[in-house]
């Protein structure tokens, strides 16, 4: 039953964004289909966000369709079932797009506030497409494909750190700490084989170059006077030593003739980034890495409380420019050389003030029918840690309650950076979690007790500030005056089409996208 109900998902979405003929490459994060498209104009906006399986839609350099955790997983190989078998054709009787109904009288519906929200995201996109941006675009495609092993190392990495505590299962836990710690102990390989093929190299010789940072043999080299350490520069040397694996890749191609290339281009390629990477990237990276961490721990042991402010208000408007996409590195770098990123947690509080907010919306707009519905269908997705119906349908249309919700998270931030600062370090397992989800990747210097305690007290006050300062400051009596008018679109019963209606998340696996 569940096959079948992801294939009509598949069917359902497939002749709205144009059938398989406009399709030019299928992927997934871990709560969006990611779809390549020929004719942007073909895709049926209005009629996807009004699929009951649909939280939303975002473009970028994909066309992102919002389906949520576990359900994008497994929606995804239908839908490239059907691209594959050139099926769009029967599916599109089956999925009519629906006529859009006008709001009577001036009322703001939902409807109106996603239309908005479209506008937004694609001006976003306009000023997103610089250099800059696009390469930690770029450095994000690097990272994602990685995620889902990192939650399931991360996870059982906790309960193996849960049963030594409790000393359960002594047989076991030996067997959990290796599954839990191999995949992180070659995770350079993984990063090598991505970058080279997002930056158009060979994967393999990436992943070759990649893994000579990991290889035990480096312990009796020396540059600049030391002795190298096995895994030196973690995956920062590892996505260096790629890079420029593709870099004299390309170099080659243009010299090497056809005939010797099969031969002399692989050959060089790992040599002469081989030995850069030994002889001068892995010791810059380690150098670069050390930092990293040092600095952290000093921020947030020094000014835990202000630097989880400002980190958790704006985590939001991050999100927004794309910048967010730079900090991936980063929490991955804190994973492999403390077990768990502190960042996270942190930036986990603006969520919560966007859950916040959109309650305090949904009492100010008791007579705002289209905006209830959205929040209410969307909240449990916000629960979990999955944002982008309420800030795209909601918060950031509207404006003024986007700017209180990074005001919840500021506080939500700051309240869990000043346990920090006390010396509670509260920090995940893996990237990628929001919300509720982030419970079970939980981990730092303290037992798990205490660091439920303090990230579920860092939720509480993220939804109370965002609530507040929605209530009181989200609204000017002019948008109280144009969203709560007694009119509205008609019910669904009377032939309206209704807001988007996202399903609840599975509670199996809850994770969000970065």
């Amino acid at each position: 039953m569940a096959t079948d109900k992801n294939r009509a998902t598949a069917e359902a979405i497939l002749p709205l964004v144009g059938g398989a003929a406009n399709v030019t490459s299928v992927a997934h994060c871990m709560t969006r289909l990611r779809l390549g498209l020929r004719d942007r104009s073909l895709v049926q906006d209005e009629a996807l966000k009004a699929l009951p399986a649909v939280l939303g839609v975002v473009e970028d350099d994909t066309y992102q369709i919002v389906l949520g955790p576990g359900t994008v997983a497994r929606v995804t190989p239908e839908f490239e079932a059907l691209v594959a078998e050139g099926a769009g054709s029967s599916a599109a009787a089956q999925a009519p797009a629906p006529e859009p109904v006008a709001a009577a009288g001036g009322a703001r519906t939902a409807e109106q506030l996603a239309a908005q929200g479209a506008e937004m995201r694609a001006a976003r996109k306009a000023k997103n497409a610089t250099p800059f941006k696009l390469f930690l675009r770029r450095v994000a495609n690097i990272f994602v494909p990685l995620i889902p092993a990192l939650i399931g190392c991360g996870i059982i990495a906790g309960i193996n750190g849960l049963l030594t505590n409790l000393h359960w299962l002594p047989s076991i836990v030996p067997a959990l700490a290796a599954i839990s710690s191999g995949f992180m102990s070659l995770i350079a390989v993984f990063v090598g084989y991505n970058t080279a093929k997002e930056f158009g190299g060979t994967p393999v010789l990436g992943g070759a170059v990649a893994a000579i940072t990991v290889f035990p043999g480096v312990t009796s080299i020396d540059a600049f006077g030391q002795k190298l350490a096995a895994g030196q520069g973690g995956v920062l040397g590892a996505l260096g030593a790629a890079l420029l694996a593709v870099f004299v890749e390309k170099s080659c191609r243009r010299w090497v003739p056809e005939a010797l290339d099969v031969l002399v281009t692989p050959t060089v390629t790992v040599l002469v980034s081989g030995l850069v990477t030994l002889f001068g990237l892995m010791f810059v990276a380690g150098e670069v890495a050390t930092a990293i961490g040092d600095f952290a721990d000093w921020l947030l042991s020094n000014g835990g409380a202000a630097a989880g402010f400002v980190l958790g208000g704006l985590f939001l408007p991050l999100v927004m420019l794309g910048l967010h996409q730079a900090l991936i590195p980063i929490h991955t770098t804190l994973i492999q050389q403390q077990g768990y990123t502190v960042l996270l947690p942190i930036l986990a509080m603006a969520g919560a003030g966007q859950v916040g907010a959109a309650m305090a919306v949904y009492l100010r707009l008791p007579r705002n029918g289209s905006v209830r519905r959205t929040i209410r269908s969307a909240l449990p997705a916000g629960f979990l840690g999955v944002g982008e119906p309420l800030i795209y349908g909601v918060s950031l249309p509207l404006g003024r309650p986007f700017i209180t919700a990074c005001v919840g998270g500021a506080f939500g931030g700051g309240f869990v950076g000043l346990f920090n600062q006390l010396g509670d370090a509260v920090g995940s397992t893996a990237i990628g979690p929001s919300g509720w989800a982030l419970f079970p990747l939980l981990q730092g210097n303290r037992g798990m007790g205490t660091m439920v305690a303090v990230y579920a007290a860092g939720l509480v006050v993220g939804y109370l500030a965002g609530f507040v300062a929605t209530y009181w400051f989200g609204f000017t009596r002019t948008m109280l005056d144009e969203l709560n008018s007694d009119a509205e679109a008609a019910p669904a019963d009377a032939g309206a089409s209704p807001a988007p209606r996202p399903v609840a998340v599975p509670t199996d696996v809850a994770v969000r996208s970065t």
